[in-house]
């Protein structure tokens, strides 16, 4: 067997319908476009949106706020979620995202300093909160900036 020779089920293709081909064909006339009407014409088409001159949705709705292109987005992660590392261990964004606490797809992550560190861990980030930074040096880790 190769696919040359495969076949489709019976039933499963269909000839294609041939309209225009006059009236004996059953789709002459008319060819399947019903009567009159814009759609019925040649090269009637609406485009998206069109509501046959009435207000579209989109206009009438009222429009609201103001989305920054430039926008940076975090991925935050607290003191209290680096509890499950043991002690001494160097955490970076490898280890946080291994760990599940921050997904793949995050471009940016930062530590916020809410929760105590239970013992010393050195961390490896670029983007560090003063408060954070305060609390990892008094429970005795290191803060490694990495730009």
């Amino acid at each position: 067997m190769n696919l040359g020779t495969l076949k489709a089920p019976a039933g499963a293709s269909h000839s294609r319908k041939r309209l225009g081909r006059g009236d004996g064909s059953g789709h002459g006339g008319t060819a399947g476009r019903g009567d009159k009407g814009q759609r019925a014409r040649s090269g009637g088409k609406v485009r998206r949106g069109f509501e046959g001159g009435q207000m579209p949705l989109a206009r009438r709705l009222p429009k609201r706020g103001f989305k920054n292109p430039f926008r940076r987005e975090f991925a935050t992660v607290n003191l209290d979620q680096l509890k499950g590392f043991p002690q001494g261990a160097v955490v970076d964004a490898d280890a946080l995202i291994r760990e599940g606490i921050v997904f793949g797809g995050a471009e940016r992550i930062k530590i916020l300093g809410r929760g105590e560190l239970p013992h010393p861990l050195s961390i490896k980030m670029e983007y560090i909160s003063r408060s954070a930074r305060k609390k990892i040096e008094a429970a005795g880790g290191t803060v490694i900036e990495v730009a």
